[in-house]
């Protein structure tokens, strides 16, 4: 699943065969053990193709991998979260 996109500690994103940014999620260790998911970033190619809420399931299995626990500032995901509480149970 996480072929085409580069996976760093606090953020995953994809490139296009140029170098420019698809699609981004950052999620920063606010506190220790807690995430917090501040931007999601889909480029305007990708709108539609449920890329941001890959995204999100990406982020949420890597900070729980870390044993953290996620919360997030962007509305995106905060709103995707709380129509899956299960994500974050």
């Amino acid at each position: 699943m996480t072929d085409d996109y580069i996976v760093l500690p606090h953020s995953i994103y994809k490139k296009d065969e140029n170098g420019r940014i698809l699609s981004e999620i950052t999620f920063p260790e606010k506190e220790p053990g807690r995430y917090e998911i501040e931007r999601t970033y889909v480029s305007e190619s990708l709108f539609g193709s449920g890329e941001a809420e890959k995204l999100v399931k990406m982020a949420v299995r890597q900070i729980r991998a870390a044993g953290g626990s996620v919360s997030a500032s962007c509305p995106f995901a905060r709103k995707y979260l709380k129509e899956h509480r299960g994500l974050t149970e």
